[in-house]
């Protein structure tokens, strides 16, 4: 299971909201040496989103993305306002490994088929999802723009329509745990990794190193978590980058 730290950034500083709530912000300084200590604690794969862009679509940190690609010798995947073919390109240009797509892909899924086509194997979809009542029925429901908007879309149904693109998986966070260190869910966790064949990350929640323990054995018909998605844990001291990386390789 790969230990994939978060950078979100939001006004050029490195933050964490909590449960994506943007009056609940944290700052943790400069994204770029941030990015940097994750790299030099031994992190292989770093997971950016720029939150403004996330909102508004438009790519407000792009200079900041663009300098720590260009700092950090690892994969680095994107999210935040990827909607247009245009904004993927240009971030495969910079240098971005993968992109992740949310958003666009419930707003347009022709948009998310010709992005996955264009680009196989190198598109992630990412599935936001809280707790939500509909017609006296519980579903987790997908959310967009900065998880600001409701969408009706039940997380189940999204996985099936995934299932059918050449994406390289899909990044699945629980938004009611996202920046809270209260655990992940791994109920789920289990959820997802049974409904769909693609590989899983998991993200929202982790608090120390029993969270990633708990994660990483986790297993539906044979099947485990492709990787875990850590930010505040990692951000905030409590859990070390090279902790947190053996945690996830035992």
């Amino acid at each position: 299971m790969e230990c994939i730290p978060a950078i979100d950034i939001r006004g050029g500083q490195a933050v964490r909201l909590v449960r994506g709530e943007f009056a609940q912000e944290t700052v943790f300084g400069d994204p770029l040496e941030r990015a940097r200590a994750y790299v030099a604690g031994g992190a292989s794969h770093l997971h950016l989103v720029d939150l403004d862009a996330a909102r508004t679509g438009r790519p407000v940190n792009d200079e900041i993305v663009r300098a720590i690609v260009r700092s950090v010798p690892v994969q680095v995947q994107f999210g935040g306002g990827v909607r247009t073919i245009e904004a993927a390109d240009e971030l495969f240009q910079m240098g971005v490994g993968r992109v992740i797509v949310g958003t666009a892909c419930l707003e347009d899924p022709e948009f998310a088929r010709r992005l996955a086509s264009r680009y196989p194997e190198r598109v992630l979809v990412g599935l936001d999802h809280r707790r939500a009542v509909y017609d006296g029925r519980t579903i987790r429901e997908l959310a967009a723009r900065g998880w600001e908007k409701a969408t009706g879309v039940d997380l189940a149904m999204a996985l099936r329509a995934c299932e059918t693109l050449p994406i390289a998986g899909v990044v699945v966070t629980d938004i009611s745990r996202d920046g809270t260190l209260e655990g992940p869910d791994l109920d789920g966790c289990r959820f997802v990794l049974g409904e769909t064949r693609l590989p899983v990350i998991a993200s929202g929640g982790v608090g120390g190193l029993a969270d990633l323990g708990a994660l990483r054995a986790l297993r539906v018909v044979g099947r485990p978590l492709a990787g875990v998605i850590v930010g505040r844990a990692l951000a905030s001291g409590e859990i070390a980058i090279a902790d947190a990386i053996a945690a996830c390789a035992a």
